[in-house]
């Protein structure tokens, strides 16, 4: 089930009406139960494998608690569990990446072989893979007791609101509040409908209206010029930001709407002024898992040099390959991390990142950075490498051949208007945002927000883009 649907309209209310209506012991049930009803909307025998993963993250949970006083047992269950975890996400998500590499190998060598799978990866495998994970390596590190309730620690993993494309919640957080009686308050329901409606907005009027757009220029890259592609460039910047924060808006309003709070995954990236802002404003919940599972494990920044490079252009390789089995994600994932290490070695934006830098500075090093950031998610888009090649020569190489794609007026509109949010959000979220305004003005923006996404919706329906993942 996606959130920009019929169904989902439908499903949400009555989901929100049970909850209060039940007594706070049977509320798991339910949310588990519309979890499970959530997830097989789309293919219903995946919940198969995402039970596998279950079962043996809770039972390694158990296991490591029973054996606290015993380090080196503990850590072998936590291995075992985590090896376990990912063979089901390798499996999935990238033998047929492998598999094909390896044909390939073998045509080069001259020999035939027959390798090559077709396994559809199950819907959102990547996220509530490492949901499992951040649970069995708090259990391990003594941070998080092991959940006793299968059916709560089921609910944790499964989730609806987040549970197909995130934020990546940490037991610490979800798994606490799960347990947490909670009271209807107009407060969380007022929140939860703002924060569902502006998600709305930001997907389906200005992430669709931008998808037409770059699917159609990226679709027929000779039929452009470089001006037309260009733009094409800027647009798919802003449809992928639009389509993930809009997802995650709307996932935080739907769990808010029951008094739970999630983890805000986005505040203004494209108003960052170098990349390592980027990528604490950018998917946060998964920037900081790479931080606190795989970067300070590695060392962080308390090592020397060289080995502080490593440590980069591991998380970020890494970063590229969670996101997708192909070589151009770990190009972008490589791509971000030797940018990273770039601007630390020149200092480039260390003026710009003063309180008192002069507004003009601070404007070229966001500029500067959202270019950079621009060329980057070309890998991310393009289908394969020889597609990415294609997109790079076309942008700057045809200006004067090929036809310039029309832009309709509505969607400059559109992108204004997500701009202009998105400053007047930089430090804050919507919800909160609209907290101190007059009633005439929160009233005033709630009714335009819902006349545009009645309205003004895009008659594309594009899939989430993180579905993929």
């Amino acid at each position: 089930m996606v959130f920009n649907s019929i169904e989902f309209l439908v499903f949400l209310p009555i989901v929100v009406l049970l909850f209060y209506l039940l007594p706070h012991k049977w509320r798991w049930l339910m949310l588990l139960a519309a979890s499970c009803v959530f997830y097989m909307w789309f293919v219903p025998k995946y919940i198969l494998i995402l039970l596998v993963t279950i079962v043996i993250d809770y039972s390694s949970g158990i296991l490591m608690e029973r054996c606290a006083d015993q380090p080196r047992k503990k850590k072998t269950f936590m291995i075992v569990s985590i090896v376990s975890t990912l063979t089901v996400l390798i499996v999935f998500k990238y033998l047929n990446f492998i598999t094909e590499n390896l044909d390939q190998l073998c045509v080069s060598l001259g020999m035939e072989t027959h390798l090559m799978t077709h396994i559809i990866l199950p819907i959102g495998l990547s996220f509530h893979t490492f949901q499992s994970m951040s649970y069995v390596i708090e259990v391990c590190r003594g941070h998080q007791k092991a959940e006793q309730h299968f059916g709560y620690y089921s609910l944790y993993v499964m989730f609806f609101p987040q549970l197909v494309t995130g934020p990546i919640e940490r037991p610490g957080n979800l798994l606490r509040q799960l347990h947490e009686k909670k009271e209807f308050r107009y407060e969380n329901i007022s929140k939860g409908m703002r924060l569902i409606l502006f998600g709305f907005f930001v997907k389906m009027v200005v992430a669709d209206h931008l998808g037409e757009y770059v699917d159609e220029v990226y679709g027929h890259l000779g039929e452009y010029n470089s001006w037309s592609v260009l733009l094409g460039m800027v647009f798919y910047s802003f449809q992928i930001y639009c389509d993930f924060f809009g997802y995650s808006t709307i996932a935080l309003g739907s769990a808010k709407l029951m008094g739970f709070d999630i983890t805000d995954n986005f505040r203004s990236p494209y108003l960052s002024k170098n990349i390592a802002e980027f990528w604490h404003r950018w998917h946060i919940s998964l920037s900081t898992w790479f931080r606190d599972y795989v970067y300070i494990p590695l060392g962080g920044s308390r090592v020397k040099f060289g080995r502080w490079v490593f440590n980069i252009l591991v998380v970020f390789v890494l970063s590229g390959i969670w996101h997708g089995a192909a070589w151009t994600f770990l190009l972008w994932g490589f791509a971000h991390g030797v940018l990273h290490i770039v601007e630390k070695l020149l200092r480039s934006s260390a003026l710009s990142t003063r309180r008192d830098a002069p507004l003009f500075l601070n404007a070229l090093s966001v500029m500067k950075t959202f270019v950079l950031v621009t060329l980057f998610w070309v890998m991310f888009r393009a289908t394969s490498m020889e597609h990415l090649k294609e997109i790079f020569v076309t942008a700057f190489t045809k200006f004067g051949e090929g036809e310039m794609m029309h832009v309709r007026t509505g969607m400059w509109l559109y992108l204004g208007l997500l701009i202009l949010f998105d400053i007047l959000l930089r430090n804050t979220r919507f919800d909160v945002w609209c907290n101190d305004k007059p009633l005439v003005l929160r009233w005033a923006v709630y009714a335009v927000l819902v006349f545009m996404t009645i309205c003004c919706s895009s008659v594309a329906n594009f899939p989430f883009i993180y579905f993929q993942f």
